[in-house]
């Protein structure tokens, strides 16, 4: 009886050796592929949303420029009217009310 009792234990400790030597590189192998997929996705994820991330930052750095350049005529307009108002002055004979002329 005992003996039974050793045998079944030792097939039991095979049976498990083997199940676990088995079906324990296919179940990696299945993870593996599960993650080597997720990381494919959000490798592709996040370059769309770096290449949106771009665009929009074009889009900004443009507009930045765009109102820059507004900035720069409008001086260039009161720069012009200073010069005219500062002449008038020097017409009528009279000092320009600042001393940048």
């Amino acid at each position: 009886m005992e003996l039974l009792i050793a045998i079944v234990g030792a097939l039991g400790v095979v049976l498990a050796a083997t199940v676990t030597a088995v079906v324990g590189p296919l179940l990696l192998r299945r993870a593996r592929s599960a993650v080597e997929a997720d990381g494919a996705v959000t490798r592709e994820a996040v370059a769309q949303a770096v290449t949106a991330l771009g665009s929009r930052l074009d889009a900004r750095i443009n507009d930045v420029r765009d109102d820059i350049d507004d900035v720069r005529e409008d001086v260039t307009r009161i720069r012009e009217w200073q010069a005219g108002h500062d002449a008038e002055h020097l017409l009528i004979g009279r000092q320009p009310p600042r001393g940048d002329t």
